[in-house]
């Protein structure tokens, strides 16, 4: 670090060592990211290392997690028990590692199920919940459990209850039958059908899942820059 704790900082040095501009800097200090900075007899403000970490610290947070909940992490790295910042930190990493799974069970998915047709869907495919639960050989509840879900969602008739399914509808029934069969979970297909939707042919979706990955790998990392500014910001907050 370009300064010890002790030492007096502008807002402007603050700004420089850890990226952000002097308004943001300031910004930073109102919402209790940054601990409060004590005024000259003039009333400029002055800072000191802590608060550069402090800064260093939410901004590689707020590219992992987000800036509300990077705003929380370093709150409590203040405030409370070194415990509770652990704590935070370690549910943004567990919940990094929920959407890698994820990620592997859906890039798994597109490969069980790359024979499925995308584009190959017809008016004529058409059909109420009681005929796609025949067609597929499943109960109208579980149709009804995955409209719930959010992965198959019909539109509704003049009947409130009365679930019509589009070709899409069908062919997003068919792939979800299929792959809950294999095994694959909720998180995984919720994944997936927005992806299928969104293009017509099963070789555009792996490289959207690979920028999926990239984008993962690229928060774990600023995880890992976050975690060393916050356990400079703790040795400090002992000081």
């Amino acid at each position: 670090m370009e300064s010890r704790n002790s030492e007096s900082l502008r807002t402007a040095e603050v700004a420089r060592l850890s990226g952000y501009s002097v308004q943001q800097i300031r910004n930073l200090e109102r919402d209790e990211v940054l601990p409060a900075a004590t005024r000259t007899p003039a009333g400029y403000r002055t800072y000191r290392r802590i608060h550069v970490v402090s800064a260093r610290a939410y901004r590689a947070l707020a590219a992992g997690v987000g800036p509300i909940e990077a705003k929380v992490i370093v709150r409590a790295a203040h405030r409370d028990s070194p415990a509770v910042m652990l704590a935070l930190l370690d549910a943004a990493h567990a919940g990094l590692d929920a959407e890698r799974r994820d990620l592997e069970a859906t890039r798994a998915a597109v490969h069980a199920i790359g024979d499925e047709p995308i584009a190959d869907v017809r008016v004529s495919d058409s059909m109420t919940i009681s005929e796609l639960a025949e067609a597929l050989g499943i109960r109208p509840s579980t149709l009804r459990h995955w409209d719930a879900m959010g992965l198959v969602t019909p539109g509704r008739g003049k009947a409130r209850d009365a679930r019509t399914y589009t070709p899409a509808d069908v062919r997003d029934a068919r792939v979800t039958y299929q792959l809950r069969r294999a095994g694959y979970g909720i998180p995984a297909l919720r994944l997936l059908l927005p992806e299928l939707r969104a293009t017509q042919r099963w070789a555009d979706i792996l490289p959207r899942l690979a920028a999926r990955d990239a984008a993962i790998e690229a928060r774990s990392r600023a995880l890992l820059t976050a975690a060393a500014e916050l356990h400079t910001l703790l040795a400090l907050r002992s000081q």
